[in-house]
């Protein structure tokens, strides 16, 4: 495991009771890092922090709305006194249909969690960004963002939103030392895939040319890099983690 300096950084990350995001979160600890988990599933998260050891706090929180990320924000700056880093990672697959099998409830379910949840995350914490003029935000979009998977429109066209809310944020903060990036991973073996149908899961691994999925090891590691000081002039772009699918 290469060497990323996060000593003394908080960060934010949505999602972190599992998969990617716990990823995240150990990755950063071994970094130097303090870390707020945001997550519905409490339980979990609970389990997550203690297994990873005390510089780990869990917080309550539905990225989906304004007010529980907004007490999630200040207890975390009450525990931490800062936010140095936020990774939107917190995101739902939705179930596979046709575009017009789709429920408008299921639309709106995937649309809610996937980018109004970055959207409204950002929103919170960003001014505490501006105000101590350091920050680094890492959302977590798709290759499906990119391509557009079948019977996956909500989840795709919920992802493509995240990449064009992350260049339009990436531009608006590119005159402080905030920067604002995603990453487009291929599919890994995370408990989203209990939302998903095998045939949808054969159907991703065979676009990607690695024949294999991305691990979420794998995708913390880039992200190590995304969120450390080092990464001081790239912002508003997008890091492919598609195994060689991506062609842009």
């Amino acid at each position: 495991m290469n060497a990323i300096d996060l000593k003394g950084r908080v960060a934010v990350v949505t999602g972190g009771a599992q998969g990617f995001g716990r990823a995240c979160t150990e990755r950063f600890v071994a970094s130097g890092a303090k870390v707020a988990i945001w997550d519905r599933d409490t339980k979990l998260a609970d389990k997550t922090a203690k297994e990873i050891g005390a510089a780990v706090q869990v917080f309550a929180c539905d990225v989906s709305e304004l007010a529980p990320v907004e007490a999630a924000r200040d207890a975390t700056l009450k525990a931490f006194g800062k936010i140095d880093i936020l990774i939107n990672n917190a995101g739902i697959a939705g179930a596979n249909a046709t575009t017009w099998d789709t429920t408008v409830d299921e639309w709106r379910k995937v649309m809610k969690i996937n980018l109004d949840g970055p959207f409204i995350c950002a929103k919170a914490i960003v001014p505490v960004m501006i105000k101590q003029k350091y920050g680094r935000i890492v959302n977590v979009a798709s290759i499906a963002g990119k391509e557009g998977n079948p019977n996956a429109a909500h989840y795709s066209a919920s992802k493509a939103g995240v990449i064009a809310l992350t260049k339009s944020l990436g531009k608006e903060l590119a005159a402080y030392d905030i920067a604002v990036n995603a990453v487009t991973p291929a599919a890994a073996k995370t408990a989203i895939f209990d939302q998903i149908t095998q045939t949808h899961i054969d159907f991703m691994l065979s676009k990607i040319p690695r024949n294999r999925f991305v691990t979420v090891e794998e995708m913390a590691a880039m992200v190590a890099w995304m969120v450390s000081s080092e990464n001081s002039f790239t912002t508003g772009a997008v890091f492919d983690l598609s195994g060689g699918r991506a062609t842009y």
